[in-house]
């Protein structure tokens, strides 16, 4: 098959022929039908992961038919249309045994431990504990990104948040995460203040049921954000990953308050100091988000097929896997909103 392929982190990428993935014991064979572009695909292409092993196909947010079952898989057959976690547990280990495998130590991670989507084939393990059967209302473009950006501000919202009707929460960036987590949250009653540089992207923020948008420079978001919310948010999500945006999203929390962190950071940014008075005197909650467990994505596609969630409404570009080459390598320069999407993987 041809796939999207690097041979050295921070280089460009080929379009090579690559051998077809053959399913392992437990896993399957998906036809890729759509997957998306993700800034940690750009991450993964810098060596940002330690995962990564060279050549490498990147992608991880993904959608497709089954076509072939390995050993062992009990719950799945050729012909099934199934999406997955970015993280697969292994179903084995005391994490996985506590219903928490996006913090697995033997996790399958498409794109990152192994070859993931930029491909007309991916091989994914662990199938019986992992894959999501797609209902048949449901569009594999839209069913794509639920595997890490939508999925994952999901449960930043509503599991680690915990997030209620009435509640402020502060999105800060309007990437394809905060773009989700306002949609989220306001499928959820909550009220949205969404912080970020870009006036487009705000814009979209806005018609995706921001209340209020703070754009920086213009505006100290803290400041603003206290005096649209009274006291501060209950729940303050970085989605970017950058020292000042974390400090941002703590300072601007009410006492209790949660603050959730979603964004990668660049290497050099990996340990940041933390306001912990303010964290103490005002009992704040600093919490990791790290994808979404399978098991949980029943609520998820429950309110999807009610209409109170359109995750299609992010979509904005659709490419052909040629087009990805480029498009992948200037993912951290992106500037249109919303979501870019392979949906053509014709050589």
């Amino acid at each position: 098959m041809k796939a999207a392929v690097y041979y050295e982190f921070g280089k460009h990428l080929n379009l090579d022929t690559v051998d077809d993935p053959v399913p392992a014991h437990g896993g399957v064979v998906i036809e890729v039908k759509s997957t998306g572009l993700c800034l940690s695909d750009w991450h993964g292409w810098m060596g940002h992961d330690p995962d990564i092993r060279l050549p490498h196909i990147p992608g991880h947010e993904m959608a497709g038919v089954i076509v072939e079952t390995g050993s062992g898989v009990l719950n799945w057959k050729a012909g099934d249309r199934v999406t997955l976690p970015f993280v697969c547990g292994c179903g084995d280990c005391t994490y996985c045994r506590e219903g928490n495998p996006q913090v697995c130590d033997a996790q399958f991670q498409p794109g990152f431990t192994h070859w993931g989507s930029f491909a007309p084939y991916v091989n994914i393990h662990y199938a019986d504990n992992n894959l999501v059967r797609l209902p048949d209302t449901l569009d594999f473009e839209t069913s794509s990104i639920l595997g890490c950006r939508f999925a994952t501000a999901f449960r930043a919202v509503v599991n680690q948040g915990e997030v209620q009707a009435g509640q402020w929460v502060a999105v800060h960036g309007c990437g394809g995460v905060g773009l989700s987590a306002i949609m989220i949250a306001r499928a959820y009653d909550a009220r949205v203040v969404a912080v970020d540089v870009d006036t487009t992207k705000l814009q979209l923020a806005l018609e995706l049921g921001a209340e209020c948008v703070i754009r920086v420079p213009d505006q100290q978001p803290v400041e603003t954000i206290k005096d649209i919310t009274g006291n501060g948010a209950h729940i303050s999500i970085d989605a970017v990953g950058k020292a000042q945006i974390v400090r941002n999203s703590i300072a601007c929390l009410r006492k209790g308050g949660r603050h959730v962190q979603v964004g990668l950071f660049h290497p050099e940014e990996k340990e940041i100091t933390v306001p912990f008075d303010l964290m103490i005197a005002s009992e704040l909650q600093l919490l990791g988000s790290h994808g979404m467990q399978a098991s949980r994505y029943v609520a998820m596609l429950d309110l999807i097929e009610q209409g109170k969630l359109d995750p299609g409404r992010l979509i904005t570009k659709r490419i052909g896997l040629s087009e990805s080459l480029q498009e992948l390598v200037s993912l951290d320069q992106k500037k249109d909103p919303g979501i870019t999407v392979i949906t053509n993987f014709s050589a």
